[in-house]
């Protein structure tokens, strides 16, 4: 199986351009942020370790793989929208303000930017690129960052704030014991309403 690569950033990295990928964690969560990260490695950076998908690997696997970026990047950064803040403008926009405060961090690195998915808005030259945590070193790298900040957040902010829903388990995604949760307790301030809407509707068929 093929893993990213910076086959993608060696083009910027030619004429002298320093590239920054980003990703989110958290986008189809019912509870908490959407968290985005954006990672520049120094130009013709040659790694000694693998990245990968963030959600194809153990959070064990994650942690290390993170600690190793971390030290070896040029920068990085990460910001988050929160959950009343995503009920008010929608997922969509919410993710991209993130990207966008993230790569603010880093606006004197000037770097090309590469997006994962295909929709993406701001002041940068940029591509987006659909399944890109599989495919540049960077994005996969910016989605393991991500990834562990949000979790990280979920087990050590959210949790300890509400901790009767389990939220160092299942991270605020739907799972059955999440879910079952919200009935009992109901939704806290950190529920996307406009997540729990729908899921609460196709669960009592009305």
């Amino acid at each position: 199986m093929k893993r990213p690569n910076f086959d993608i950033e060696k083009k910027f990295w030619e004429i002298g351009k320093l590239v920054a990928g980003v990703d989110e964690a958290g986008r189809g969560s019912l509870a908490g942020p959407v968290f985005a990260s954006a990672v520049i490695f120094p130009l013709n950076f040659v790694p000694d370790y693998e990245v990968f998908d963030s959600k194809t690997i153990s959070p064990k696997v994650r942690a290390k793989i993170y600690e190793k970026i971390i030290s070896t990047c040029l920068a990085f950064s990460t910001y988050f929208v929160p959950a009343y803040q995503i009920d008010e403008i929608n997922i969509l926009k919410a993710t991209i303000l993130a990207m966008n405060k993230a790569l603010e961090q880093l606006a004197d690195y000037a770097p090309y930017v590469l997006i994962d998915g295909n929709r993406f808005e701001g002041p940068y030259e940029f591509s987006t690129i659909v399944d890109g945590d599989t495919k540049s070193f960077s994005i996969a790298a910016a989605s393991i960052v991500a990834k562990v900040e949000r979790d990280n957040w979920m087990s050590e902010v959210a949790h300890k704030l509400y901790p009767i829903y389990g939220f160092d388990r299942h991270k605020g995604y739907a799972t059955k014991m999440h879910i079952e949760k919200i009935l009992k307790y109901q939704p806290s301030p950190l529920h996307r309403k406009t997540f729990l809407n729908k899921i609460l509707l196709d669960i009592s068929g009305k």
